[in-house]
C-alpha cells in the first residue's frame, strides 16, 4: 500500500469527501494517518465538524482499532516561510519580506512556486521520522487539486527542477519529484457514474499516465441503489397495462375507498419506471467506460440522508470491505 495517497476527480464528485473516507480506514487498527488539505477551503474541517484547520497538523478523529487521523489545511505563504528558513535560513529576514508583502507578492505571481510548496510539504510528511527512526505518519492522504489541474500540480516540481539545474531548489524538487513517481504514491480519481465526471477521469488518467505519475484507482461516489436491474425493466415494458392496473387493485391500491381507479396509478408509475430505466441504462454505459480504463474499479454509495460524521465513518467502513485499505 502507498504510503502517499493522492484523491482528485472533478468538481462536485465529492473528492473531499473520499480523501476523509480514505483516511479514516487507512487510521484502522492503530495506524495514524495524516490528511492534508491544499486548497485552502477547509473541507476538512466541515466534514469533521471541527473549527478551521490553522497551519499546523492536529488530531481531528480517532479511527477503529485506536488509529489517529490528523490533519493539516497547508498555507503556501506560511510554508514559503518554512522553505526560506529550511534552506536558505532566512527566518526573520523571512518574516520581513512577509510584513513587506513579497511573500504573498511570490506565491500568487507564480502559481508554479505554489504547487512546488503544496507538494513539497506532503511528501516532506511522507518521509518524516520520528527519534525512534520509525515514520511519524503510517500514510499521508492529500485531497488535491481537481482532474482538471492534477497531473500539472504533481508535475510542477519536474519543471522547478529543470530549471534549476544546481543548489538546494533543484535537490529539493529532485526529492520531491522521488516520492511523487514512485511506488511510495498512488493517485486516485474519484467519479460520478455521468457523462462529464467519466470523460475527465479518463482525461486525468491519460494526462497522468503521460507524465509518469502512478495511478492507483477510480472510486465512484455517490451510487445510487439499484431498484430494478435489466430483467425488472424489459418486463415493465412488456407486461400489458391492464395486468398492471388488476396487480395495483388486488394489492389495495386504487379501490373505491380513496376514490380512485387502479389505472389512474398506470400511467405515472410507468413514466418513473421509464426514468429509472433511462437512468440505468446511463449508468450502466458509464460503469462500462470506467472498466475499460484497466484500473481497480470500487463504489460508494449515496448517503440517503445526507453527509455528517457518522456518514464519512460508514463510507470509510465501506472502503475497508473493499480492501482499498
Amino acid at each position: 500500500m502507498s504510503r502517499l495517497q493522492v484523491v482528485s476527480g472533478k468538481g462536485g464528485t465529492g473528492k473531499t469527501t473520499v480523501a476523509a473516507a480514505l483516511a479514516l480506514a487507512l487510521a484502522t487498527e492503530g495506524k495514524r494517518t495524516l490528511l492534508v488539505e491544499v486548497e485552502g477551503r477547509q473541507g476538512i474541517a466541515q466534514l469533521f465538524e471541527t473549527e478551521a484547520l490553522p497551519y499546523e497538523e492536529r488530531k481531528i478523529a480517532v479511527a477503529p482499532g485506536g488509529g489517529e487521523v490528523y490533519a493539516l489545511a497547508i498555507d503556501p505563504e506560511l510554508a514559503l516561510l518554512d522553505y526560506l528558513q529550511m534552506f536558505y535560513k532566512m527566518g526573520s529576514a523571512g518574516r520581513a519580506l512577509k510584513k513587506l508583502g513579497a511573500i504573498d507578492f511570490a506565491t500568487t505571481i507564480a502559481p508554479g512556486l505554489r504547487d512546488v510548496l503544496l507538494t513539497g510539504k506532503a511528501c516532506e510528511a511522507v518521509r518524516r521520522k520520528g527519534r525512534s527512526g520509525r515514520f511519524v505518519y503510517d500514510y499521508v492522504v492529500m485531497d488535491a487539486p481537481p482532474t482538471g489541474r492534477i497531473a500539472r500540480f504533481l508535475n510542477v516540481n519536474d519543471e522547478v527542477a529543470g530549471l534549476a539545474k544546481v543548489g538546494p531548489i533543484h535537490n529539493q524538487a529532485q526529492a520531491v519529484m522521488r516520492v511523487l513517481k514512485s511506488p511510495e504514491t498512488a493517485v486516485h480519481l474519484v467519479s460520478l457514474l455521468e457523462e462529464m465526471p467519466v470523460q475527465e477521469t479518463a482525461d486525468g488518467i491519460a494526462e497522468l499516465r503521460a507524465a509518469r505519475l502512478p495511478v492507483g484507482r477510480v472510486i465512484v461516489n455517490m451510487v445510487r441503489p439499484g431498484v430494478l436491474g435489466a430483467a425488472d425493466l424489459e418486463f415493465v415494458r412488456t407486461v400489458p397495462r391492464t395486468d398492471i392496473a388488476r396487480s395495483l387493485s388486488a394489492a389495495g391500491l386504487g379501490g373505491a375507498r380513496r376514490g380512485q381507479n387502479a389505472e389512474k396509478l398506470v400511467d405515472p408509475l410507468l413514466a418513473q419506471a421509464d426514468e429509472y430505466a433511462e437512468r440505468y441504462l446511463l449508468e450502466h454505459e458509464q460503469r462500462a467506460a470506467l472498466g475499460e480504463l484497466g484500473l481497480p474499479l470500487h463504489e460508494l454509495p449515496l448517503l440517503a440522508e445526507g453527509m455528517d460524521l457518522a456518514g464519512l465513518y460508514e463510507l470509510a467502513n465501506e472502503l475497508r470491505k473493499q480492501g482499498i485499505a
